[in-house]
């Protein structure tokens, strides 16, 4: 099927753009390679890298794929369980190498989703509501670990806390987080199907009433799909997440250090945040964020440095090169097939609220 005016890839998405950004990371990789080996100050650090264990590196590696096929699986659950394997693993793929890519803290990935999700003929009511769900469900994978480690601390599981402010912290603001977004659907209201705006209103009020209801029946959504058990969820969300965190207590092993079990996913889950800089491929903004959380939770600087550095090499490189190659199959699988995503309409395994009324609020 070719494209269509109707259905245009984003210009961010196009493949020059997408060259552009793959040149200025390789650029920026490259700096900062040359900053290590020769730069002064940093003997201690290019003493870590040159003794790193190969076993364990390529252990990271086999993890990241692992973590990278989890995406794919929830990504299938949430947006259709009747979707071929083929066209989920294009999409989901490809929308990670989005995101690896592009500077714009996730967003990019979103983008290249939508559009390969309507050339192949979904609904925007699906896209919309499931966009919400498959982003409330991997961040209650990040949000929720956060907040039974904080519990696990206080409770004296772990031993002790390098850094209680810190933990208590995050642990408090994770709590607080969670219940605002459960408390998204009585917020925002809404019931099963989606308020039909007035003819005169503008477009900018038509947005507003999608977006209102995208979120409240997104989050219901999320909350039915747990409730069920889906397989495909529970396997995809923790997968995501338990494999990449392993990535970087694969790279931290590699170079001799293994920090405890609590200050690893603590300064992951934390340190993460510094992704959402809006930098390309989140070089900067990912490593300073780790190094700084492990430095608060008093990991040894260089082996932490090290750890970090590699682990975001291969968190960067893993998906964005399988997802490059995916997004050229997607986007001949668009051109090929008659809207493939069509089966998904109606919505597939549909999540209606109105079966479950004490569900709908």
């Amino acid at each position: 099927m070719a494209e269509t005016a109707t259905e245009p890839m984003p210009d961010e998405l196009s493949p020059r753009r997408l060259r552009r950004r793959l040149l200025e990371i390789a650029l920026v990789v490259a700096l900062v390679v040359v900053v290590v080996l020769v730069g002064p100050g940093l003997g201690s650090l290019r003493h870590q890298l040159e003794r790193a264990n190969a076993a364990w590196l390529g252990a990271a590696v086999a993890l990241e794929l692992l973590s990278a096929l989890s995406y794919v699986v929830i990504f299938r659950a949430v947006f259709c369980a009747r979707m071929s394997w083929r066209l989920s693993y294009q999409i989901g793929m490809a929308e990670q190498a989005a995101n690896s890519v592009l500077p714009v803290s996730g967003a990019g990935g979103l983008a290249l989703g939508i559009w390969a999700l309507r050339r192949g003929g979904m609904s925007t009511e699906h896209i919309g509501r499931r966009t919400v769900a498959f982003f409330f469900l991997t961040s209650m994978a990040n949000v929720g670990a956060v907040i039974v480690f904080a519990l696990l601390y206080l409770v004296g599981a772990l031993g002790g806390d390098r850094d209680p402010a810190l933990t208590y912290t995050f642990g408090i603001l994770a709590v607080l987080a969670t219940a605002i977004v459960l408390a998204f659907p009585a917020l925002l209201g809404g019931g099963a199907r989606r308020p039909e705006p007035a003819r005169h209103a503008g477009r900018l009020s038509r947005a507003a009433a999608f977006l209102r209801y995208s979120l409240a029946q997104g989050v219901r959504d999320g909350l039915l799909l747990l409730r069920r058990r889906s397989t495909g969820v529970l396997v995809g969300s923790l997968g995501t997440l338990a494999f990449d965190l392993a990535v970087l207590g694969a790279t931290f092993a590699a170079f001799g250090h293994s920090p405890p079990l609590g200050v690893l996913v603590l300064g992951y889950l934390i340190g993460q945040l510094g992704g959402n800089l809006p930098l390309p491929g989140g070089l900067g903004g990912v490593d300073g964020g780790l190094i700084g959380t492990f430095a608060l939770y008093h990991q040894p600087l260089a082996a932490t440095t090290a750890a970090v550095l590699v682990y975001h090499a291969i968190a960067l490189w893993v998906p964005a090169s399988l997802g490059s190659v995916a997004f050229v199959q997607l986007r001949r699988t668009l051109e090929r097939d008659d809207q493939p995503a069509a089966v998904c309409e109606p919505l597939s395994d549909p999540i209606d609220p109105a079966p479950r009324a004490a569900l709908a609020g």
